[in-house]
């Protein structure tokens, strides 16, 4: 006589991605664990809900989050399971009328939604370490906080009055420069400030062998500990999601590379420019961001 395992109904929030459609519609299931899907959109306005008050089971992050989240001691459990990757020399833009070059930015303005956004992070980690800009020299203005609430910004960091906008401070020259997550503007009167960006990502990625890694999945520590089963349940239907999708395609990159040797190139270097940028209080190991059962979780 066999006896049902009850279905376990998980608070979840994803943005609608080809690769996570697939969950979203039912279209991958399970007979372990069932998901309600939050309608709030577009992603970055559900990361900090879920770092101040855990308010999902699980959910889709930007790893500069949850790399804050996990310094700052938030009961959060990585999965290595990426959602969203790209490269990020093309990210940041400048007047076409105003050309400059990443070794002009001294003294220059650049804007950013947010200090800590992932986007931010990862360019400004490419100008410092592969362009050598000294990135306290550059005068950054910023349009609204963190997702960490313990976090504060580096001293010198400019917070754009409340009816500032990003694309119209470039665009009438109040702003030098700007970092664009997925929202990059299509606007012939910009330019990227990095020369023939696709090239230079390519190049980048051939040295260093790194996916620029945006967004991850995380899980409240109570579930992980709670339920473990559960959380390899919401890794394996994340990577049949990813195949119905038919991702990577042939002789593509993968930019969502799944488990901790596939990701730990891109969680090692997030981290080492999170601690240059002084966003978290100290380094992080990469395993200190898994617990065991995530950690060993592989593609």
């Amino acid at each position: 006589m066999s006896i049902d395992t009850p279905v376990t109904t998980l608070n979840a929030a994803f943005d609608d991605y080809p690769h996570t459609l697939p969950l979203k519609r039912g279209e991958v299931e399970s007979s372990r664990i069932a998901f309600t899907f939050s309608d709030i959109k577009p992603a970055n306005r559900f990361f900090k809900p879920m770092v101040r008050e855990l308010k999902f089971d699980v959910s889709e992050m930007a790893i500069a989050t949850f790399v804050q989240a996990k310094a700052y001691g938030k009961p959060l459990v990585l999965i290595p399971a990426t959602v969203m990757g790209r490269f990020q020399h093309g990210a940041i833009l400048c007047n076409a009328a105003r050309p400059l070059a990443p070794a002009e930015l001294a003294g220059k303005r650049v804007g950013v939604r947010a200090y800590s956004q992932t986007t931010a992070v990862w360019v400004r980690g490419i100008l410092e370490n592969d362009y050598g800009v000294d990135l306290g020299k550059v005068r950054w203005v910023t349009f609204e906080d963190g997702h960490v609430a313990e976090y504060r910004e580096p001293d010198g960091v400019e917070r754009a009055s409340g009816d500032k906008n990003l694309l119209k401070m470039l665009r009438d020259g109040e702003l030098d420069a700007a970092i664009y997550g997925a929202d990059l503007p299509k606007d012939p009167a910009l330019t990227s400030l990095i020369p023939d960006p696709d090239n230079a990502a390519r190049t980048w990625y051939a040295r260093h062998k790194v996916v620029p890694i945006n967004h991850m999945v995380v899980v409240t520590k109570k579930l992980a500990r709670s339920d473990p089963q559960a959380v390899t349940e919401i890794y394996r239907l994340l990577r049949r999601a990813k195949a119905a999708a038919g991702l990577p395609k042939p002789g593509e990159i993968d930019f969502l590379p799944f488990g901790l040797n596939a990701c730990r190139g891109a969680l090692q270097t997030i981290i080492n420019y999170a601690l240059q940028q002084r966003l978290i209080p100290r380094k992080l190991d990469v395993e200190e961001l898994f617990d065991d059962t995530t950690r060993s979780l592989e593609s």
